[in-house]
């Protein structure tokens, strides 16, 4: 239900638009859409108001050979008012991460859930079976699941799609970080995907998913027809 909110970003960041980038949205190299902002924006601003924790967005195109993406982040968490939180993407190397400044902020989120490759525990059992060495492998991949950020990464895409996904994938990690930081101080962000957000969000997705459906329905309507028309052409050339 999670991945949601990404087709809820993707949505909004066709339709929305606004002339400033919103400073959460620290830097963005690869949507490059100010209604991208636009959606990021609140829910950071509404969670440091709450909490006093600044959560911060960076989407890079690359980074320079000798600099991981973990260490980028850091230098940007550790000179922002504290404490703070930077979510990192980074698309040539395909690297996320997140980092917290301090290191006791760590527990007020679930980092390895949220960066977790498998989206649900059907996918952690497959995981399990295709992967795991040993019974403590099982274990760990049994209870790795929940991810919002790498399984919508790993969905194929093609041109303008390639960036949409990028915008999804990272709008489900910088919500789903700034929820979990929010349940930490026993508060709720009226912004989040997963709150008053949520009517909307599953009116969204029946629309995205009948747009799907409605593309596949055609795709095999149209290979039914080509079909047809090749069986007819080779009837009427048999028959000449």
């Amino acid at each position: 239900m999670r991945n949601t909110r990404g087709l809820a970003a993707l949505i909004l960041t066709l339709f929305f638009s606004t002339s400033l980038f919103a400073e959460y949205l620290y830097q963005d190299d690869v949507v490059q859409k100010e209604s991208f902002a636009e959606v990021i924006n609140p829910i950071g601003q509404e969670l440091f108001e709450k909490t006093g924790v600044s959560l911060y967005l960076v989407m890079l195109r690359d980074l320079d050979t000798n600099v991981s993406v973990a260490d980028y982040a850091m230098e940007i968490a550790e000179k922002m008012p504290q404490p703070a939180v930077v979510v990192i993407f980074a698309e040539l190397p395909k690297k996320v991460q997140i980092v917290a400044s301090p290191s006791s902020v760590y527990e007020q989120f679930d980092r390895d859930m949220i960066l977790s490759p498998n989206a649900s525990f059907i996918g952690a059992v497959i995981s399990s079976v295709m992967f795991a060495k040993s019974f403590d492998d099982v274990k760990e991949e049994m209870s790795n699941y929940g991810g919002v950020v790498l399984p919508v990464l790993a969905e194929r895409a093609k041109g303008k799609d390639v960036v949409e996904k990028y915008a999804v994938a990272m709008f489900n990690g910088y919500s789903e970080t700034a929820e979990q930081i929010a349940d930490a101080h026993g508060v709720s962000l009226d912004t989040a995907a997963g709150n008053g957000n949520q009517i909307a969000i599953d009116v969204i997705r029946y629309i995205f998913y009948g747009t799907i459906l409605f593309a596949i329905f055609g795709y095999f309507r149209g290979r039914r027809r080509a079909r047809l028309r090749e069986a007819k052409e080779k009837e009427e050339n048999h028959n000449e």
